[in-house]
């Protein structure tokens, strides 16, 4: 669409919270409703997007320039209604979690639980979720009660932090890592290295392919994308 705006500021709301003014008008939801947050930081940067999209006034933006008010807006007009799908989507990738699922042995093997172990110990103890590891493709069942105790954790969530989540989770194939960056355990470039690891580990034998660095690259965006909602929504 067309850029129709000559600037965007943030703006207080009365009632409490932050919007973003394009000129004198709101952002909008697509059902009318004006976007709002609860993060002065987190209105400055979405006012941040709208004044570098389009470069100026006439040219041609997307919502794919807006990528904090795409995920702020999802979580305003659709997780904070009703998030049941949104929890129940993320917390079934636990029964599949990517940490759970090792090399049978060699140098890789011994990579994965140095640097994965620790963050199934971490869910272990501050989630009171303990998974079981397997070697190979074998599918291992988890115990009903780690499973359970994801889900709440998936469920004490806020909005945007299920927002948050609904770009981690699936970029990286871990709810644990995903939960880990939430918590502050592990930062999301650490992260998104540990999902990777066995990409990069069969490149430092084979060369690099250039589907699998693309493919890692945009994940890497989603990733971090995700881990700067938090940060500006946590900035008051």
């Amino acid at each position: 669409m067309k850029r129709f705006w000559d600037s965007a500021a943030h703006a207080a709301q009365p009632g409490g919270g932050f919007g973003v003014l394009l000129d004198s008008r709101p952002v909008r939801l697509p059902s009318g409703t004006p976007l709002l947050v609860a993060s002065q930081a987190l209105a400055e940067a979405i006012a941040a997007e709208w004044n570098a999209a389009g470069g100026a006034k006439g040219g041609e933006m997307s919502m794919e320039d807006v990528p904090l008010t795409r995920l702020a807006g999802t979580a305003q007009e659709r997780l904070a209604v009703n998030a049941a799908a949104q929890i129940e989507g993320l917390a079934k990738f636990a029964e599949t979690d990517l940490l759970c699922y090792r090399a049978e042995d060699g140098k890789l093997a011994e990579r994965q639980a140095a640097e994965w172990q620790p963050l199934l110990d971490w869910a272990a103890l501050q989630l009171d979720a303990p998974l079981r590891v397997t070697a190979g493709l074998m599918p291992v069942v988890q115990p009903a009660e780690a499973l359970a105790a994801l889900h709440r954790a998936v469920a004490a969530c806020t909005a945007l932090e299920l927002a948050a989540l609904g770009l981690l989770v699936p970029a990286m194939g871990s709810l644990v890592l995903a939960l880990a960056v939430l918590h502050g355990r592990v930062d999301a470039a650490e992260a998104h290295a540990l999902s990777t690891m066995d990409e990069t580990f069969q490149e430092e034998f084979w060369g690099t392919d250039p589907a699998s660095e693309n493919k890692r690259a945009r994940g890497a965006a989603d990733v971090a994308l995700a881990a700067r909602l938090l940060a500006l929504s946590r900035e008051g």
